[in-house]
């Protein structure tokens, strides 16, 4: 399949989980996808799984000057951008009570401001018809323990998905965004001790109306669509989420 042929795309957070399924679709469907990420070695090997239709450029989205150079390196890879995918992001795991500025800081720098500049910057380099997807969460409408922060991160990228899909009108680049809910990244065993790991996947499972947790293939098929083929859709949030958000 080759319905993205000469599609040119950014991803941010493109390394690993949902970022790293969008582009793995994409390329197998003959876009050009240029890729971001914080760890350099992860970042070269999925760089290399995707193949010679992708690039991969270290950045973090809460640099500043990470956040101009990749606009540069974007302008000067592509002639234009058709899609951008903005997915970087990070999850805390913490009460309330002890939640610590840093953390909190942190949160916001990387899954709200870092995103709202990686839009601004790489906005003069969308072509006209182009899509911005923009991931947010299912606890940015549901009241979640241990993530109060993150969650409040999430609702103001819901946010900002409408007011940049009505600044960006006069471009005639839409501004959506998808919603996961549980989706088996290896977030959790990421950021938790094995046994919590094992014990929150189990509860957050048998809790989703579906029963189950999604997979990355479905976020990202969510993902092409908004990017591509919702031509006549701006400003909207799709949950991929196993009905969490709705049931």
């Amino acid at each position: 399949m080759n319905e993205y042929q000469g599609k040119n795309v950014v991803i941010t957070g493109g390394s690993s989980g949902l970022g790293f399924a969008t582009a793995e679709l994409l390329v197998a469907r003959g876009a050009h996808v240029l890729i971001t990420g914080r760890d350099k070695e992860k970042l070269e090997s999925a760089r290399r799984r995707l193949g010679e239709r992708a690039t991969a450029v270290r950045s973090d989205s809460a640099s500043m000057t990470d956040v101009e150079e990749l606009a540069r390196v974007v302008g000067a890879e592509f002639d234009a951008v058709d899609a951008v995918f903005v997915n970087a992001g990070v999850t805390a795991f913490a009460p309330f009570e002890s939640m610590s500025e840093a953390q909190y800081d942190e949160l916001f720098a990387v899954n709200t401001k870092g995103p709202y500049f990686t839009v601004q910057k790489l906005a003069p380099l969308l072509r006209e018809g182009a899509g911005v997807v923009l991931t947010t969460s299912v606890a940015n409408v549901k009241g979640l323990d241990m993530i109060s922060a993150y969650a409040a991160t999430k609702a103001a990228l819901r946010s900002m998905t409408r007011s940049l899909a009505r600044e960006l009108l006069p471009r005639k680049v839409r501004v959506n965004a998808v919603s996961p809910g549980p989706i088996a990244t290896g977030i959790l065993e990421s950021v938790l001790p094995p046994d919590v790991a094992e014990r929150t996947k189990a509860e957050m499972a048998t809790q989703n109306p579906m029963r189950r947790f999604g997979e990355p293939a479905e976020v990202a098929a969510t993902v092409a669509y908004l990017a591509f083929d919702a031509t006549f859709t701006t400003g909207a949030e799709i949950p991929v989420d196993g009905g969490a958000a709705q049931l």
